[in-house]
């Protein structure tokens, strides 16, 4: 898979998303999770963070495959949570881009929070 096959995926991914929030089914897993709210959404988000850790620090011979299938279930539930607040890629990516080449550091210490 090439790197723009990669965004398009994640594109293409929002689109689903956004018509399983249009059309919800009950046969729908993410229809499911939008039905449930925020509160399930942000469950299952801190859920899969917690295993994105918890592979991340495995050495076992999958421990490489088990991160990534972790970390995808991590974006895929990032990105329900980005539709069902009304959020795009977009303004992900050019949050991304503002800090692009600017210090972690500094950013961080720049927020007005």
């Amino acid at each position: 898979m090439t790197k723009t096959e990669s965004r398009d995926i994640l594109d293409s991914l929002i689109g689903v998303l956004q018509n399983r929030k249009n059309n919800p089914s009950e046969k729908s897993y993410t229809a499911t999770l939008f039905a449930r709210g925020e509160e399930k959404i942000c469950e299952k988000i801190s859920e899969e963070a917690a295993e994105v850790v918890e592979a991340a620090f495995a050495k076992d011979e999958n421990s490489r495959q088990h991160l990534v299938h972790e970390a995808a279930d991590l974006v895929f539930h990032l990105m329900v949570l980005l539709v069902h607040k009304g959020l795009s890629l977009e303004e992900v990516r050019g949050e991304l881009a503002r800090r692009f080449g600017t210090s972690g550091l500094e950013e961080k210490a720049g927020r007005n929070r």
